[in-house]
C-alpha cells in the first residue's frame, strides 16, 4: 500500500480511542496526518489496507507486540540534555545540597519519568556526580536514579548509553562530553560508567500504578503530561504525590503546571522556574 493511506473520520475517532485507553495520549482533531506518517512504516510491514484492520487487529489478545510497536511509533520522543537549563539548576544549587544537609539523609532517590532515550536522567547523574565533587562524602548512602518509560525501542537505547555526534550536540557542552564520555571507532560516545551505574530504566505505563517503584526525594516529569487530558493529568499527579518522600519536590516541564492540586502540592518560586514540594 502507498504510505498515504486514507483515514476516515470514524476510523480517526476509534484509534484516538485506542491510544488514548492505551497510554493516555489525547489525539487533537487534526492530527490525522500525525497517525498517518507514524503509522504508515507499520501498516506496509504487516500488510494492513485500512487503519480500520489495524485497530481491530489491536483490540485482540494476540495484538500485544503490534500494540508496543503502534504506541512507540505514536509517542513522540524529542529530548536534549539538559532541556531548559534551569531544571538542573536548581537541583544542583538548590535541592542537593538541602537534602545532602539532612541529618539523618539515607539513600537519594530520583525518577526521570517519560525518560525518552536517556537525555534527562544521564543529566541528572552527571549534576549529581558534580555535585559530589565538590562536596566529597554527600549521599554515602547511595544514589538511586529510576528512569521509566512506556516506550522500549527508547528504554533498549538509552540503557545502550551510546550516542552520536549529532544528539551530543544538542544541549551538552563540551566540557562535559569530554568529561563525561568516552568515544568510539565508530564515531559515536558512550556514557562513563559513573555516570550510567546509578541510573536504573524501567519500563512503565504512567496509566498504570507506580508503587512499585518505591518512595522518591525528587521527580522530574517534564513535557509529558502536555500530551494527556486534563483528567488524566491530575490522577498522574495524584499517583505521583503518593511515591513522594514527605517534603519531596517535583519538577515539571516549562509550560506544564498542577491546575489545581494545592492540598497535595505546595508551589516554590525559584526565579527562573518553579517546582512544587510535596504537603
Amino acid at each position: 500500500m502507498k504510505n498515504g493511506f486514507s483515514i476516515s473520520a470514524d476510523e480517526f475517532r476509534q484509534f484516538s480511542q485506542f491510544l488514548e485507553k492505551s497510554c493516555g495520549i489525547l489525539l487533537a482533531e487534526h492530527k490525522q496526518y500525525l497517525v498517518q506518517s507514524r503509522l504508515s512504516r507499520i501498516m506496509q510491514q504487516e500488510g494492513f489496507s485500512s487503519l480500520s484492520e489495524l485497530i481491530e487487529r489491536l483490540n485482540q489478545a494476540r495484538g500485544l507486540s503490534l500494540k508496543e510497536q503502534v504506541i512507540d511509533a505514536m509517542t513522540t520522543n524529542e529530548t536534549l540534555w539538559f532541556r531548559d537549563v534551569h531544571p538542573y539548576e536548581i537541583l544542583k544549587e538548590r535541592l542537593l545540597p538541602e537534602l545532602a544537609s539532612a541529618s539523618s539523609f539515607g539513600k537519594l532517590r530520583i525518577w526521570s519519568a517519560a525518560c525518552s532515550t536517556g537525555q534527562e536522567p544521564y543529566s541528572i547523574s552527571m549534576i549529581l556526580e558534580e555535585f559530589r565533587q565538590s562536596k566529597p562524602g554527600s549521599f554515602a548512602s547511595g544514589q538511586e536514579i529510576v528512569a521509566t518509560d512506556i516506550s522500549s525501542s527508547v528504554l533498549e537505547q538509552a540503557r545502550r548509553g551510546e550516542y552520536e555526534m549529532l544528539a551530543l550536540g544538542r544541549g551538552l557542552s563540551q566540557e562535559r562530553l569530554t568529561r563525561f564520555f568516552t568515544s568510539s571507532a565508530e564515531g559515536s560516545w558512550k556514557i562513563r560508567p559513573e555516570i550510567s551505574q546509578r541510573v536504573r530504566f524501567q519500563s512503565l505505563n504512567l496509566l498504570g500504578q507506580y508503587s512499585i517503584l518505591g518512595q522518591f526525594d525528587i521527580i522530574f516529569c517534564r513535557n509529558v503530561l502536555i500530551y494527556f487530558s486534563s483528567e488524566v493529568k491530575t490522577e498522574i499527579l495524584r499517583k505521583m504525590h503518593r511515591q513522594l518522600k514527605p517534603g519531596g519536590y517535583l519538577i515539571l516541564g516549562a509550560s506544564e503546571s498542577l491546575n489545581g492540586l494545592a492540598d497535595l502540592y505546595r508551589m516554590i518560586h525559584c526565579r527562573p522556574g518553579i517546582i512544587y514540594q510535596a504537603i
